[in-house]
């Protein structure tokens, strides 16, 4: 059965998915599925994260392997569901770090870039109705890229067709996708940016972080141990749409917070 096309989820949702399926092939013998059961579903992004990855069913392999069906796709996250105009997050939900199997290629291309740089990610994805409500704001992330480049780091910013206004001072390194950010991404000492997809792959990569989530969603359902969450908010209240409790909360978090999470990270 092939996948289907028609439903589609993030590159964010995808490495988690990686990380519901860690250990399937090693410890049991069994690739995961995702879908309903009988019916795997894929999206535009999915053999990008997916590929070379042992323990993940191919459409069309279903019927030929030692197959686990796991319910992980748009609509049936699992670690969220839809209410009036808002998300309900499952506060009992816990990410596992993901992994992405990048080639001896792609690895060695990354490392051509240099190592023990920070990477910074302002910019989210604008084409959510929710984005606005996961952006700290440009101004606040240049001011925590001078604080890190006084204090003698290499600040490192992605460029891309979609990326938005570029950080002065820092170093720009383009990239072609997602994996290609990731072999880059690896050599990093630490992230700092939004929570999203580039947090998740962070942490498929091992790579220390500081993510800014403000108070659209719990740190504790999408975070990390290995990253400093901060949240601006004692409540989440996942709005579907620019809301000001989600400005407010962000407006709570200060720059020098971040770069003293920045600093103790790099610290320890």
């Amino acid at each position: 059965m092939g996948a289907g096309r028609e439903v589609a989820i993030g590159i964010g949702d995808q490495i988690i998915a990686t990380g519901l399926a860690k250990g399937a092939w090693a410890k049991r013998g069994k690739k995961v599925a995702f879908g309903p059961h009988g019916r795997i579903i894929w999206d535009k992004h999915s053999e990008l994260i997916f590929r070379d990855n042992p323990n993940i069913c191919y459409p069309g392999n279903e019927a030929h392997q030692k197959v686990e069906w796991v319910d992980f796709y748009k609509g049936n996250r699992g670690y969220n569901r839809k209410g009036n105009g808002h998300w309900i997050w499952n506060m009992d939900w816990r990410c596992e770090p993901g992994e992405v199997r990048l080639s001896h290629g792609e690895l060695a291309a990354g490392e051509r870039r240099g190592k023990g740089f920070i990477v910074i990610e302002p910019g989210v994805v604008r084409w959510k109705s929710s984005a606005q409500n996961k952006d700290w704001g440009f101004h606040r992330y240049q001011a925590v890229a001078d604080k890190l480049i006084d204090a003698g780091h290499q600040v490192v910013q992605f460029t891309h067709p979609e990326a938005g206004q570029i950080l002065s001072g820092v170093k720009t390194m383009q990239t072609y996708n997602f994996r290609d950010a990731l072999a880059i991404l690896r050599n990093a000492k630490l992230y700092v940016g939004s929570e999203g997809g580039m947090h998740h792959g962070a942490a498929a990569m091992g790579v220390a972080g500081v993510v800014v989530f403000g108070g659209f969603i719990p740190p504790s359902v999408t975070g990390y141990d290995m990253h400093t969450n901060i949240a601006g908010s004692d409540t989440f209240c996942g709005s579907f749409t620019a809301c000001s409790h989600c400005k407010e909360a962000m407006a709570n978090i200060s720059v020098e917070t971040v770069f003293s999470a920045a600093m103790e990270r790099l610290s320890g």
